[in-house]
């Protein structure tokens, strides 16, 4: 089964990391730098009508979409062998986020700050879909997810896998400046409405929050992961 994109910057990482299948462009089509690009993977382009391209894909496209491979999840052992490949590794761990819209924007920031990969819950949690390929821009073609069964018996597999797990809070007094930034994270955000669970939280070794001065007191998630994630890659 394939999916529809319509984002020239998804439909670029699709064919960037081998999932485009075939890419679609009309006649009056100013992508030239994407259809070089596919035609160097040897990737099928097809050109057809605006009216065919509205039929296939729908009217809100620019010129270009493509049909590509499904996004995978693959094991939490991959995410941690593929770790042991960069310095100071950060992984992500999303707890009860249901938002395809988050999950978007925290793959976007993980592929900004070179992240090795997400886990989320199998049941329970959003999962990859095309919306949420869509927002991520295409970066959920390079960030590798993970879903699992239970978060806190793989918070307890990344620390015997030398991760320090840090779970972000508000109430908490220690602030993520305090926290290592030489050794390999494991970084848990929870949701806006629900925050971080009781065993979860116990089973991280720190707890730190974003310092605010507002009048607003939590932010969206995927805004919280990203400054998070940018204060520990600095």
């Amino acid at each position: 089964m394939s999916t529809k994109i319509l984002s020239t910057n998804a439909i670029r990482g699709a064919i960037e990391s081998n999932y485009c299948l075939e890419l679609f462009i009309t006649e009056k089509s100013k992508q030239k730098d994407l259809i070089a690009l596919a035609k160097k993977k040897n990737i099928k382009v097809t050109e057809v009508s605006k009216e065919k391209m509205d039929q296939l894909f729908g009217p809100n496209h620019q010129g270009v979409c493509a049909y590509a491979k499904p996004v995978y999840t693959v094991g939490l052992e991959e995410i941690i062998h593929d770790s042991k490949k960069i310095k100071n590794p950060i992984i992500v761990m999303l707890d009860e986020l249901t938002d395809p819209h988050n999950l978007g924007a925290i793959l976007r920031s993980c592929d900004a700050f070179n992240i090795s990969g997400v886990i989320y819950k199998k049941r329970g949690n959003v999962s990859l879909n095309e919306t949420v390929v869509k927002i991520s821009t295409g970066a959920a073609y390079f960030i590798k997810c993970a879903e699992v069964s239970n978060l806190s018996n793989a918070i307890k597999v990344l620390k015997k896998n030398g991760f320090w797990a840090v779970a972000l809070d508000g109430d908490s007094n220690l602030l993520l400046k305090d926290v290592p930034h030489d050794v390999p994270l494991l970084v848990v955000v929870g949701s806006e409405g629900y925050g971080i669970s009781r065993l979860n939280k116990e089973n991280c070794d720190m707890i730190a929050k974003i310092p605010m001065t507002g009048n607003v007191n939590c932010l969206n998630a995927s805004v919280a992961c990203s400054i998070a994630l940018y204060e520990l890659r600095r």
